[in-house]
């Protein structure tokens, strides 16, 4: 019998309360970085984000997500065998933030475990779960995107700074006779790390290099926009499908230039693209759980659709995987 694992429960945390361009920009000009709404919209899309409080960490964040995607599975968190999160912005060096996660939710035994591949992260995360399930090493995993991207953020940088946002998203995995999870493909290529890392470390006591997050815009909006459209196809190939069939694509929301151009070469309608970037800026990994929760949650997501998940971000990295709900 063939064994598969699906997506059967979603959930989503989002800190604090959110702030408006028309907010970040009276805060930043206090520290004379001038922008203004009109030039975060025009250029992001982005109208607002979430900033985690002192104190509250990823894994924090991701126990809440975990435990609505869990309460929508109709799960206790005892039945769970495999935690993996994604993350750049771990809560310790070490123990893994999916450690804490499992510590959070009282649910010790099962493996637990980080991946690190940036805004790629979930789909990396959500892959890696996936074999784990087919393969009879887990039964039912919690996959989550936790970040608080806010703390690696250069406030000089209107570049950045006006891009990012915390959260986190969470999906149960089970497995199952019926295929969910149909096809994954990944990618990197570490010669394009540059263009888009936080290369900070700590060594002797002391942080070792520049600790915020820096980019080359035009570089990752080049990249990003070709190699989405690759590991699409690929991905649907693998699946012995076609970009025709695929009822929602849900992007990693990293900016609405880069979601609509994507779609644009893809010859999916804007219609079939979920987009909460506007809403929820750029969350790195946890953008595209949350955009699959908000879609599933309101009903746009329905049962049988296929759904295309993609991630790209710093490594470089990027993937897809193909669901079906």
């Amino acid at each position: 019998m063939n064994r598969f694992s699906r997506i059967v429960g979603t959930g989503s945390a989002l800190p604090g309360e959110p702030v408006s361009n028309e907010e970040l920009v009276i805060r930043l000009a206090r520290i004379g970085v001038e922008t203004s709404d009109d030039w975060i919209v025009t250029r992001t899309g982005i109208r607002q984000r979430y900033f985690a409080a002192p104190g509250v960490t990823s894994s924090q964040l991701g126990a809440e997500a975990a435990r609505k995607a869990l309460a929508a599975a109709g799960m206790e968190a005892s039945e769970i065998d495999l935690i993996v999160v994604a993350t750049s912005t771990p809560d310790h060096v070490f123990p893994s933030t999916a450690c804490l996660v499992q510590k959070e939710l009282d649910a010790p035994g099962g493996a637990a475990f980080d991946v690190s591949a940036v805004c790629s992260g979930f789909v990396y995360a959500l892959a890696t779960a996936d074999a784990m399930i087919r393969t009879g090493i887990a039964n039912r995993a919690l996959v989550i995107g936790a970040e608080v991207f806010s703390r690696i953020l250069d406030w000089n940088d209107r570049s950045t700074c006006v891009l990012f946002g915390d959260g986190a998203g969470a999906v149960v995995l089970s497995a199952d006779t019926r295929p969910g999870v149909m096809a994954a493909r990944l990618h990197a290529d570490g010669r394009q790390g540059n263009v888009l890392c936080a290369t900070g470390s700590i060594s002797g006591g002391e942080v070792i290099g520049h600790p915020f997050l820096t980019m080359n815009g035009q570089a990752v909006f080049k990249l990003a926009v070709s190699v989405l459209d690759a590991v699409a196809r690929e991905t649907m190939a693998v699946a012995g499908m076609s970009l025709d069939q695929v009822d929602w694509l849900i992007p990693h929301q990293a900016n609405v230039r880069i979601l609509e151009a994507s779609a644009r070469r893809m010859g999916i309608a804007s219609e079939r693209v979920v987009v909460t970037v506007d809403q929820h800026a750029n969350t790195s990994a946890a953008s595209v759980p949350l955009a699959l929760d908000r879609a599933t949650r309101d009903g746009r997501i329905k049962p049988g659709q296929h759904v295309l998940l993609e991630g790209v971000g710093g490594g470089f990295t990027w993937g897809a995987a193909l669901i079906q709900v």
